[in-house]
């Protein structure tokens, strides 16, 4: 199969051909017809999270937001066929440890994410282990774009805003960081009923956030967030989110609350902070506020979201500003050192 892969790290990813994926008795192989470029694989790529004892070996195949056809079907595995169109869940898990089986897959013990603990779909094919477990079935109307539009930031935003922070119809939220995991937290949070404001530096994300529904928009080069939007919504937002992961976006997000707030951290740091930014703790002790964690989604969630998919509450798909082939993978990568990078990008063309 034809891979883009990454043989040394913060090097640019090799283009070549690698040995088919053999399938496992739980297992199934799946033929990769689309795939987003994430922010997360930027992360792996540089090396980051070893804080949190996560370290790349090589050589390694990124791609965490997956779909395509099942090709072949382990012994074992008794809810797919060859032929099912299907997308993988970016919280992969055994099945079997205490979190999956409290119906919270995102945190397996044991990660069994694509892209991450096993090859992903930078590749032509993709073997994903625990099958039963760790797929989804696509709805006919749900074209393969789409549904790697879902995979990883649109589930992560999703399962944060509705699963976490709880937001509800009425309420001001304010999103930090208009990147994939920001702008689709913003066609989620709308969709609910929410009134949201986006935050960015770049006006281009920015009036993608308004055309997602976004009632305003700051650009926080020139104004101080906290006093923008408590203008805005007379007296702080319900919910804030941090979508980035960086100490001006996170802080910036949480000073936005009014009393009694809800914080909403998605992003994850990067090698300047480490995992830690400081936060104003006795505002967090005197205003009430709820400081929320929330990571990945749980893989029943995704029939959820492609239900709401289908019948057109939610559009991941118009988040996705291009499409390329293998090829171009690089230069995607090389784009987000910069943050030049708006919406989504899906690699959907091999040859």
């Amino acid at each position: 199969m034809l891979a883009a892969v990454m043989e040394e790290i913060a090097k640019p990813l090799v283009v070549k051909e690698m040995a088919d994926p053999e399938l496992t008795p739980d297992g199934v192989i799946i033929k990769v017809e689309a795939n987003g470029i994430c922010r997360s694989d930027w992360h792996l790529w540089q090396g980051h999270f070893d804080w949190v004892g996560l370290k790349m070996q090589v050589p390694h195949i990124f791609g965490h937001e997956l779909s395509g056809i099942v090709e072949e079907v382990g012994s074992n595995v008794k809810n797919y066929k060859k032929g099912d169109r299907v997308v993988v869940p970016v919280s992969g898990g055994d099945g079997v440890c205490e979190m999956c089986r409290q119906g919270h897959q995102n945190l397996c013990d044991h990660n069994a994410s694509p892209g991450v603990a096993y090859w992903g779909g930078f590749g032509e094919y993709v073997h994903v282990p625990a099958a039963d477990f760790n797929l989804a079935k696509l709805p006919e109307s749900v074209d393969f774009i789409e549904a790697s539009a879902i995979g990883c930031r649109f589930a992560t935003a999703f399962h944060g805003v509705m699963d976490r922070a709880k937001v509800q119809g009425g309420e001001w939220v304010v999103v930090a960081g208009c990147g994939g995991v920001g702008l689709s937290a913003i066609q989620v949070a709308v969709a609910v009923g929410a009134s949201v404001i986006a935050v960015d530096i770049d006006d281009k994300k920015l009036e993608l956030a308004k055309q997602l529904g976004a009632v305003a928009t700051i650009n926080s080069k020139n104004v101080n967030v906290p006093e923008a939007v408590r203008e805005i919504t007379k007296g702080g937002a319900h919910v804030s989110i941090d979508a980035l992961g960086i100490t001006a976006t996170s802080q910036a997000a949480v000073l936005s609350l009014r009393k009694r707030g809800r914080h909403l951290q998605l992003g994850m740091t990067s090698d300047k902070e480490q995992g830690f930014i400081p936060m104003p703790i006795d505002m967090i002790v005197a205003m009430e506020l709820n400081i929320l964690g929330s990571y990945g989604s749980p893989a029943f969630r995704y029939n959820d979201m492609l239900q709401m998919v289908a019948n057109g509450i939610l559009k991941p798909k118009e988040l996705v500003t291009q499409t390329i082939n293998i090829h171009e993978v690089n230069s995607v990568m090389e784009a987000m050192t910069t943050f030049d990078t708006t919406g989504l990008t899906i690699l959907n063309k091999w040859r």
